[in-house]
């Protein structure tokens, strides 16, 4: 592992997650038992939402640690049916600390719609976020969901799976949630534009612009938005 690796306190970690799963329930970014939330808390393990449980409510002593491996390590836990995903990401892009996945609606309309976030629209969509791809369906909880990921973890910052949901990823739960709300955000503004007329898209230089700024930030992925 490199010595300069940093990871974070279990017991805060703990909180944190329940604290994002009460916001992803109070903006009805999820409903029911809907999302699943994990933290990278060392080179080996993670911790996890556990499966059918509202994420609105949890308590830390609620959430489930695995391995990379994919073996659960609390006793008589049972993780989120979408773990594979997670630790797919985990696996794919060891920059990645945290993983958000939830069902905020207008984002999963665009999912649903098979509709990717790739036109140069939003200045700040382009720094903080880049381009959201979209996967290929796959059936929840199956193999197939981490295999439809696999080509977008390392270059991009969220994914849109079809006909499912939105999933974020971060260097920390703050930016993987953010991520979240800003895709949303962003669906938002689109679904404004088709109310109103055809937007004004930026062009070739202001997009190069503000792809300095993201690198700036230290900011490596995204992807670059088409420019017409």
């Amino acid at each position: 592992m490199n010595k300069t690796e940093t990871y974070f306190n279990e017991e805060q970690m703990r909180k944190e997650i329940c604290s994002v799963g009460q916001k992803l329930y109070d903006k009805e970014y999820v409903v029911a038992n809907d999302g699943n939330i994990s933290v990278k808390i060392n080179a080996q393990q993670i911790i996890l939402t556990p499966t059918g449980v509202s994420k609105g409510g949890m308590t830390p002593e609620s959430l489930v640690k695995m391995d990379l491996d994919g073996r659960v390590l609390t006793k008589g836990a049972h993780p989120s049916s979408e773990a594979r995903m997670h630790l797919q990401v985990y696996r794919l892009n060891p920059e990645v600390k945290a993983v958000v996945h939830a069902h905020p609606p207008l984002a999963t309309t665009f999912a649903v719609a098979r509709i990717p976030l790739d036109r140069p629209l939003l200045a700040e969509a382009i720094v903080n976020l880049g381009v959201v791809p979209v996967a290929n369906y796959a059936l929840t909880g199956t193999e197939e969901v981490p295999k439809a990921i696999t080509p977008f973890v390392k270059d991009y910052n969220a994914v849109l799976l079809a006909n499912h949901g939105l999933l974020t990823w971060g260097k920390d739960l703050t930016q993987a949630f953010f991520r979240m709300e800003s895709v949303e955000h962003y669906c938002k503004i689109i679904y404004y534009l088709k109310q109103i007329g055809p937007p004004v898209e930026l062009d070739s230089e202001e997009v190069e612009e503000l792809i300095d700024i993201r690198k700036k930030l230290g900011i490596n992925a995204g992807g670059i938005p088409s420019v017409r």
